[in-house]
C-alpha cells in the first residue's frame, strides 16, 4: 500500500479535465441564450454602480442572489454533482450566501455599492469586470472554443468572482459575506491545479485579492475610528 506523501493532489481527482470541460460545452448548449441575460445582468451591475439611486443596494443584491442560485441548481447540482460527488457538500455554502444577500441586502437594504479610488475600490471593480467581460475569453484564449467559455450567471467561478468584486464596493470590509466567495475560490484553484490547467491563477488570485483588500479596509476603517476617538 503506497504511503500517504506519495499521493499527489491529482490522484484525488474524481474526474478528467476532458470531462470537465465537456460538462461545461454540454451545460452551455443546453441553457442556451440563457447566456445572453446573465451577461446583460452583469452589465447592469456595471451600470448601476454608477447610478446612485436608493434602491440600487437591493438590485445588485437580489441579481447576485438570482444568479448564485442559478449556478447552485443549475450547475453544480444537475450536472457537476454526476461527475463530482463532493459538490453536494458545496450547495449549503452557496444557499448561505444566498440567504446573506437577500436579508442584508433585500430585505434589510445594508448593501450601498459604490466605486472609491482607494485599492479596495480598484480591486472590486476590476474583478466585476473580469469577470463579467473578460471571463468568457480566457477558453478560446487557451484553446477550448467558445463553447466551453465560463459565463458569468452561468458557470460558478466567474459568477463568485463577480460577486466577491461587487462586495468590495459596499465600503467595509464585510467578512460574513466574503467568507463563501474566498472559500470557493480556494476549491476551484485546488481543483483546477489538480487537473494542471492554467486558469488556476485566476481564481486563486481572486481569493488573495479578496482578502487583502478586506483586511486593508479593515484597517483603514479603524483608523478612523481611532481618529475620531481622539477628536473626541
Amino acid at each position: 500500500m503506497p504511503e500517504w506523501w506519495s499521493y499527489s493532489l491529482s490522484d484525488f481527482l474524481l474526474f478528467s479535465p476532458r470531462t470537465y470541460y465537456r460538462l461545461i460545452e454540454r451545460y452551455n448548449e443546453a441553457v442556451w441564450p440563457a447566456q445572453i441575460a446573465t451577461l446583460a445582468l452583469g452589465l447592469g451591475c456595471l451600470a448601476l454602480l454608477r447610478r446612485k439611486v436608493w434602491v440600487q443596494g437591493r438590485i445588485i443584491s437580489g441579481i447576485l442572489a438570482v444568479l448564485l442560485a442559478w449556478v447552485a441548481g443549475a450547475f453544480l447540482w444537475r450536472r457537476y454533482t454526476t461527475i463530482n460527488w463532493a459538490a453536494v457538500y458545496v450547495l449549503p455554502l452557496f444557499a448561505l450566501q444566498i440567504v446573506l444577500l437577500v436579508w442584508i441586502g433585500v430585505v434589510r437594504n445594508r448593501l450601498t455599492f459604490q466605486v472609491s479610488r482607494g485599492f479596495t475600490g480598484v480591486a472590486g471593480s476590476a474583478m466585476l469586470g473580469f469577470s463579467v467581460i473578460a471571463y468568457p475569453l480566457v477558453a478560446p484564449v487557451l484553446g477550448r472554443g467558445w463553447l466551453q467559455a465560463e459565463i458569468f450567471g452561468i458557470a460558478p467561478d466567474p459568477t463568485v468572482i463577480g460577486t466577491a468584486g461587487l462586495l468590495l464596493l459596499t465600503g467595509r470590509a464585510r467578512w460574513g459575506l466574503l467568507a463563501v466567495p474566498v472559500a470557493w475560490c480556494l476549491v476551484s484553484a485546488l481543483t483546477l491545479w489538480a487537473m494542471n490547467s492554467p486558469e488556476v491563477v485566476v481564481p486563486a488570485a481572486a481569493a488573495i485579492t479578496v482578502v487583502t483588500a478586506a483586511g486593508f479596509n479593515s484597517q483603514k476603517v479603524e483608523r478612523q475610528r481611532e481618529l475620531v476617538d481622539d477628536y473626541r
